[in-house]
């Protein structure tokens, strides 16, 4: 019934910047603003890694080490929105990123989409 939906990957320089959104839809029972909400991303051949996270209200986030200073997660709760702010890119952030809904016993997920950094 949830349905996430990311957009804005695409191809970039090292050094610059992609502002990646999950549109999120479907909270028939418990609403969009009781979740907490993740980024998390995927390169070939590696283990999936938590990006980003941000709680329901949006006062409390969390970074990976890999891109603490550089990303920001972001909700707008009116709107259903959540966004992963990138700057100062590096090759290694090239992965596909899902956008990540998630409750104590229940999760969703978004189709992903795909950042490549390359000169």
């Amino acid at each position: 019934q949830v349905q996430l939906v990311e957009s804005g990957g695409g191809l970039v320089q090292p050094g610059g910047s992609l502002r990646l959104s999950c549109t999120a839809s479907g909270f028939l029972f418990i609403p969009f603003t009781m979740y907490g909400m993740n980024w998390y991303r995927q390169a070939p051949g590696k283990e999936r890694e938590l990006v980003a996270s941000i709680s329901s209200a949006g006062g409390n986030t969390n970074y990976a080490n890999s891109v603490k200073g550089r990303f920001t997660i972001s909700r707008d709760n009116a709107k259903n929105l959540v966004y992963l702010q990138m700057n100062s890119l590096k090759s290694e952030d090239t992965a596909v990123y899902y956008c990540n809904a998630y409750l104590p016993r229940s999760d969703y997920w978004g189709q992903g989409t795909q950042v490549t950094v390359s000169s």
